[in-house]
């Protein structure tokens, strides 16, 4: 038998890493889009900022496989993190963002030893108790954050100290693109990487990877903590593009819509997140000006054939992504 290569492994996953002939193109009209349509520059940057928080669910739902129904509280936690240090500290945009992430992914990794141990039903409550008790302290802290009527008066600076944000939200959505492209690129490499593989055999087999001598504690803390770094970035994002931070960015449905976009999109690959968020924005944007009461009905309804018929057949055009290593 010949000898295997070194290496072999390592290269496959710088392989699938790698950017694909498609993808450029695809970036290219993201960030075209606020400037070609100006009129949605607004819609553009929302579906950014979900999208990059259904990406950073999908690092513990689809690669470790931790389920949660509490993501929102690092997504909370960072909005409020950017929009205090904006209107108590300095208005620098960047500044504010890389502080809410460290925040955050402090808060992951303090989080993260409460989902070590349990089943899935046990972690889903206790992710849902730490959701429920930030929003409950950021109720009761009103002289810190506004409570119920949320924390006004944010103001942020330029970006970078060149680009000023407008009312028409283009350059609100060029920033938020750009933050989005730069940890999708740092989260693909991460688990296109020796750990992300270990995180999908954690992922499959819990007690086996232990049995190969895989550390999957150390591993689930680590990637809980990127995950919650990521998510209170696109809260970051949010309370600095839109200038005001509420109990919405900690509510409950913010944690399940964001599970309806993975389920729509697709879990286990970054992109799925991406395409989730696109597609359930949009829904959610016309048929909420079609029948504002009952819009959730029909997303609902496209859920129940997701699942009926498949998500294979109805995505058809999309599963090409997914196969090619995205």
């Amino acid at each position: 038998m010949p000898p295997v290569p070194r290496g072999g492994a390592r290269a496959d996953l710088l392989r699938m890493a790698r950017w694909r002939v498609w993808e450029p193109p695809v970036w290219l009209l993201a960030f075209a889009a606020p400037w070609l349509l100006p009129s949605q520059a607004l819609m553009v940057n929302q579906i950014a900022i979900v999208a990059l928080f259904a990406v950073s669910l999908d690092l513990i739902l689809g690669y470790a496989g931790i389920v949660s129904l509490g993501h929102a509280a690092f997504f909370g936690f960072g909005a409020y993190a950017a929009a205090l240090f904006a209107k108590l500290v300095m208005p620098e945009p960047v500044l504010g963002l890389l502080l809410a992430m460290v925040l955050s992914a402090l808060l992951g990794a303090l989080c993260s030893f409460t989902i070590l141990r349990g089943t899935d039903l046990t972690r889903l409550i206790v992710t849902l108790g730490v959701a429920l008790i930030l929003l409950e302290l950021a109720n009761k802290l009103d002289w810190l954050t506004g409570g119920a009527d949320g924390l006004q008066g944010v103001v942020l600076g330029p970006v970078l100290g060149h680009f000023a944000f407008d009312l028409s939200g283009r350059t609100a959505a060029s920033y938020s693109l750009s933050v989005l492209l730069l940890l999708f690129l740092v989260l693909r490499r991460l688990v296109h990487s020796p750990l992300g593989a270990t995180l999908q055999a954690i992922r499959d087999n819990r007690l086996r990877a232990m049995a190969i001598g895989i550390p999957v504690r150390s591993r689930l803390v680590v990637i809980y903590t990127v995950a919650a770094g990521a998510a209170g970035a696109a809260g970051a994002l949010l309370a600095q593009t839109t200038g005001f931070a509420s109990l919405d960015v900690l509510a409950f449905d913010r944690s399940a819509n964001v599970l309806l976009m993975l389920a729509i999109g697709g879990i286990g690959w970054l992109y799925g997140g991406i395409v989730g968020a696109i597609v359930f924005e949009l829904l959610q944007n016309s048929l909420s000006s079609i029948t504002p009461q009952y819009w959730m009905f029909w997303i609902g309804l496209i859920l129940v054939l997701l699942v009926r018929v498949g998500r294979e057949r109805l995505l058809r055009p999309w599963t090409w992504w997914k196969r090619s290593g995205a």
